[in-house]
């Protein structure tokens, strides 16, 4: 279908092209092609249909949709000239106003002939109407597009404009606050000592300050960054107090006992005295709470005369809390250590690691125990790398101390890493001493009560020890000494009379009746209980293996909580009896009529571990036997089936809990005399040690000849 049409007019434009200007007439239609080239030819015929006008009011108000929305779309046109609202509105024929606006729609070839093909006249607006509504739409969205775009070039020229202008007057008045900001940090540059390669890095990074738009959010980022820069103490460090006397004297002051660990400091003062620029060693203090490992950093850094830093690593679960983040982030920051450096103004600080062996292990954020393998090794940490600063560091004058209550969280290469030094805990003695030199004129001081107003005698104090705490340490010493006082300053503050100093007998009105009695009931009136020694991450434990005998068929029952290990110790000792029968005259049948039961008391206490075999051993030979146990006597060690008894560890804080527990004899493997010898000569004071290489031999010690009275009859 095509349109006859009438040549009116011929132009030719300014750039050499040629417009023909034609009217329409008629539509036709092909009948055949004739000709392609050099032009169309084709036979045609009339393709006009009688178009009926519908007379109803619907399709009166859908031309008149169609002549508005022409309107409106010519009057937010800029290019449609303003006379072609004129013309439609003079228009009154429906099919010339349809035809009108089909042939100036803005769409393209494929619609127009759709349009031209139509001879319902009715479908033909509606499909205009149709084209009309969306070219309304769309102008509608370029004009909001384009205001949006208009006040947004407007508010950036605006603002632009105030800058400059904010600029000039700032350079008028002598530089504003961003050229202070990069003044004060070219000042501070001048006065740092650091490496030649740091330099390099902060003269390009403030080159790229200045680059920056002072409005920019990345401003104060790279700012931040370079303030970190100057704040840093590179190269700066606090001098030493290299007086070895003043040194043993502030020790002395303020922690009492702890010779090694004196010694230990001592000895690196004097090294240092000779050799100035040694590399600081990495101290790792293990000890049960409260016995001084953090207090006693603070002393060695009053007696250096350093710069105290405590950090505390218990939970970290984030590499990044010791690294940093890297500077990309949104939010990023230095690593802990880096802050702290900062903080305290020097690059030679005393550096406490608190409760290393709390530290998480390798989880989706990092592994934190593998960045302290870089930070605590004086063969790395000469070139530290903070993910935030991203240029090396020197942490190799820094002094770094770790304090864990047990080695075996911490991982065997940081470990590796770390010089231990371990504190077991204090005597009645030094617990004693330590009450009076330092615990109770704290108090006094913290209640305000002078020390004429409540006295402690050593008595009064070791019944507080011995009755209402149980500890390596000294914390809950320190706690009821506190609250004693609290109880005296009420009285005091009322003006009432009160007994000044406090006897025994008061404790139980104030601390309540004693907490600990069951270390004071050790006997040997009962046949199957046996004193036996543990070792806790808060310091040496006794305990008992109680072993009851019930009529049945040989069954071993164990009760108390106990883990695999200790179930394991109890089923090799009770075989090794039944193998070992005749030596201790029991006859070998009894195990097939009798029901063993084995219970460690303190049900809900987990308890794990090799060293109870020895115990129960003796226990079992004891119920088996009648035999009376040896007296106020422990024991611990590892058993084989063999019956040979294997040295086991922590024998100091064993050692510490048998003191407490008044206890004269201990039975221990022979292999363990070394770990004795170690030990200084307070703690091993009044005990008598009873060495054995294998199970008779202990046996033979702990079961007396004599029988418990009223014996069971076991045949």
């Amino acid at each position: 279908i095509g349109t006859v049409a009438r040549l009116i007019r011929i132009l030719q434009m300014p750039d050499g092209n040629t417009t023909a200007i034609i009217q329409g007439k008629k539509r036709f239609e092909i009948e055949e092609v004739t000709q392609k080239d050099p032009y169309f030819k084709a036979n045609v015929k009339g393709f006009e249909k009688t178009n009926i006008i519908p007379d109803d009011d619907a399709f009166k108000a859908l031309i008149s949709s169609v002549k508005d929305i022409a309107i409106q779309i010519i009057e937010k046109s800029p290019n449609i000239p303003s006379e072609a609202v004129f013309a439609i509105n003079n228009i009154e024929s429906a099919v010339f106003l349809v035809n009108f606006v089909s042939s100036n729609l803005n769409i393209d070839n494929d619609e127009k002939q759709k349009l031209l093909e139509m001879t319902d006249l009715e479908i033909k607006a509606k499909k205009v109407l149709e084209l009309l509504t969306k070219e309304l739409q769309m102008l509608d969205l370029k004009v909001d597009i384009q205001k949006k775009v208009k006040v947004d070039i407007d508010k950036q020229q605006r603002d632009f404009l105030l800058h400059q202008q904010l600029k000039t007057i700032q350079e008028e008045l002598g530089g504003g606050p961003h050229d202070q900001e990069i003044g004060d940090l070219e000042k501070k540059a001048k006065e740092k000592k650091w490496p030649e390669e740091v330099g390099e890095v902060f003269n390009n990074e403030l080159a790229k300050l200045k680059r920056m738009n002072p409005s920019a959010a990345e401003y104060s980022i790279q700012l931040n960054y370079l303030d970190l820069f100057v704040e840093l103490p590179w190269n700066e460090f606090t001098v030493d107090n290299l007086d070895l006397k003043h040194a043993q004297k502030v020790l002395d002051e303020d922690h009492y006992g702890l010779e090694k660990i004196k010694d230990r400091i001592i000895e690196y003062l004097a090294v240092l005295k000779l050799k100035n620029d040694m590399k600081a060693p990495i101290l790792c203090f293990v000890g049960p709470p409260g016995v001084g490992k953090t207090s006693l950093g603070k002393s060695i850094a009053r007696a250096l005369g350093r710069k105290y830093i405590r950090m505390s690593l218990g939970g970290v679960r984030d590499e990044a809390e010791l690294r940093g983040h890297r500077k990309t982030y949104i939010g990023a920051m230095p690593g802990r250590i880096v802050q702290s450096l900062k903080k305290v103004k020097s690059s030679n600080p005393l550096f406490m690691l608190d409760e290393i062996d709390k530290v998480s292990g390798s989880n989706y954020s990092g592994d934190p125990q593998a960045a302290l393998l870089e930070i605590l090794d004086p063969e790395q940490n000469i070139a530290f790398h903070d993910n935030y600063l991203e240029v090396d560091y020197d942490l190799s004058r820094v002094l770094f101390i770790a304090t864990a209550n047990t080695l075996a969280t911490v991982h065997p290469a940081l470990r590796d890493r770390m010089e231990i030094i371990e504190l077991p805990g204090y005597l009645l003695e030094e617990k004693i001493e330590i009450a009076k030199r330092h615990l109770i004129p704290k108090q006094l001081e913290e209640h305000g009560v002078l020390d004429t107003q409540v006295l402690f005698s050593n008595k009064v104090l070791a019944a507080i020890i011995e009755d209402y705490t149980r500890e390596a340490g000294v914390r809950s010493l320190e706690k009821k000494i506190a609250q004693i006082i609290r109880n005296r300053a009420k009285y005091i503050a009322l003006g009432e009379k009160f007994h000044r100093k406090t006897e025994p007998e008061d404790l139980n009105e104030v601390l309540g009746p004693p907490r600990y009695q069951k270390e004071r009931d050790i006997n040997n009136d009962v046949a199957g209980v046996v004193t036996g020694l543990a070792w806790t991450s808060v310091g040496g434990e006794i305990l008992f293996i109680e072993v009851s005998l019930s009529k049945g068929k040989g069954h071993l029952k164990l009760t108390g909580n106990l883990g695999d290990v200790m179930k394991e110790s109890a089923s090799i000792a009770f075989e090794y009896l039944k193998s070992h029968a005749q030596l201790l005259d029991i006859s070998p049948e009894i195990f097939e009529n009798w029901n063993v039961h084995l219970h460690v008391p303190e049900g809900a206490t987990p308890k794990d571990g090799p060293s109870a075999g020895i115990t129960m051993l003796t226990a079992l030979a004891s119920a088996f036997t009648q035999r009376k146990v040896r007296d106020k006597m422990a024991m611990t060690g590892e058993i084989t089936l063999r019956g040979k008894v294997t040295p086991v560890g922590g024998i100091k804080e064993k050692i510490l809990a048998a003191k407490r527990a008044k206890i004269k004899d201990i039975i221990i493997s022979k292999e363990n005399k070394k770990d004795i010898e170690d030990i200084k000569g307070d703690y091993i004071k009044g005990l008598n040690f009873v060495y054995v290489d294998n199970m008779m031999e202990a046996l033979d010690f702990a079961l007396l000849k004599e029988k418990v009275k009223n014996p069971m009859k076991i045949d």
